[in-house]
């Protein structure tokens, strides 16, 4: 998802036991048939290729001219994120974080000359701990998370935020270069946005509770985003409590849009369950998302497409495991995802790319 942390949706799919329907499983010795790419009822993805064969890659996003992705993976022993590109066709995978801390949400700047991502290298090399399971399922907001930018090559990063607290989850307009991202600067999770220098900084969401993972629609005229806000006094105290210790509950996530500059703010779903990774439609009339209102145990996630005005529901995927992370490309002709479809071993998580059938 735009993740506060790099997979945090993909370790509730397996904290909850899941294991990939579609990995090769041995039978009296012999593998079994790697199952197809695409379900039948998976009616608008065509030509669905694989990108990815290994480890936990997520957050795969297109360049504003289309002809690479760049994504986050978690391969290494320490469990952190690492940021790479490569083309649509999977070919020339090259690490562009360098190697240190654990990094999230990257994407690249309009003229494709740099890239923007959150990491705690800068604060800390070593990879932060992961957060205590014990408060049950948690993410958490690395307080070393800042939002920097680096030539696409990964070379010459500086720091576009320098707060106490998290900064991370930033997406680019293309219009103009302004970053919308999330932070906990105001001592509750909000969207802003800032220039392309991180400078003139604006505060767009001001309710209590986690307002982020914002896109900008294509055309630049709209915000999509994720939002919880608690309602019940026993949900503000825990929202607060985590929030105290960085660390926040995600099990209830609810999908909005707004204008830029924060007016007409719209919920769009209302279903008590984990709704993330929101993507407008080419045309604004819709959303892409991922969910797992499907699944009544709250544990398999699929794409989900809405209209902005909440009606008209149409579920993309029907994947056994996980699906999410989806994005138009820029002439609206592919959409690219994440799954655990077709894993090699239990925990990877791929990136797909489709021709998207209307």
């Amino acid at each position: 998802m735009r993740t506060i942390s790099t997979i945090v949706l993909l370790l509730i799919v397996l904290l909850a036991g899941f294991t990939p329907a579609s990995r090769t499983v041995a039978l009296q010795g012999q593998p079994a048939a790697p199952k197809p790419l695409r379900d039948p009822r998976e009616v608008h993805l065509a030509n669905i290729r694989q990108l990815t064969f290994e480890g936990e890659n997520a957050e795969a996003y297109f360049s504003t001219d289309g002809k690479k992705l760049i994504f986050q993976r978690t391969s290494k022993a320490d469990g952190c994120d690492q940021i790479f590109s490569m083309n649509l066709d999977g070919s020339d995978v090259r690490m562009l974080s360098n190697g240190q801390g654990k990094t999230t949400c990257a994407y690249f700047t309009p003229s494709g000359r740099d890239i923007v991502y959150a990491t705690t290298a800068l604060d800390n090399p070593v990879c932060p701990p992961k957060p205590d399971f014990s408060l049950g399922y948690v993410w958490g907001l690395f307080p070393g998370f800042d939002i920097v930018k680096a030539k696409a090559d990964g070379s010459g990063v500086t720091k576009l935020t320098e707060t106490p607290r998290y900064d991370a989850e930033a997406t680019i307009r293309t219009q103009d270069g302004t970053i919308v991202f999330t932070s906990l600067r105001s001592g509750d999770l909000e969207i802003y946005t800032m220039d392309r220098n991180g400078k003139n900084v604006k505060q767009l969401t001001d309710e209590l509770g986690y307002d982020g993972g914002p896109f900008w629609s294509q055309d630049g005229k709209l915000i999509v985003y994720r939002a919880f806000h608690p309602q019940t006094e026993a949900e503000k105290a825990d929202y607060t409590r985590l929030l105290k210790q960085d660390l926040i509950r995600p099990s209830k996530l609810d999908l909005y849009v707004m204008n830029p500059d924060g007016s007409n703010k719209r919920r769009v779903t209302n279903n008590g369950k984990a709704n993330f990774a929101p993507y407008l439609f080419p045309d604004n009339k819709r959303i892409l998302f991922s969910s797992n209102l499907g699944d009544p145990r709250g544990r398999n996630f699929d794409i989900y497409a809405i209209n902005v005005d909440g009606t008209g529901q149409e579920q993309i995927t029907y994947n056994e495991t996980f699906d999410g992370f989806p994005m138009f490309s820029p002439d609206g002709k592919k959409v690219v995802f994440c799954s655990n479809r077709n894993a090699a071993k239990m925990g990877d998580t791929n990136i797909f790319i489709a021709d998207w059938v209307k």
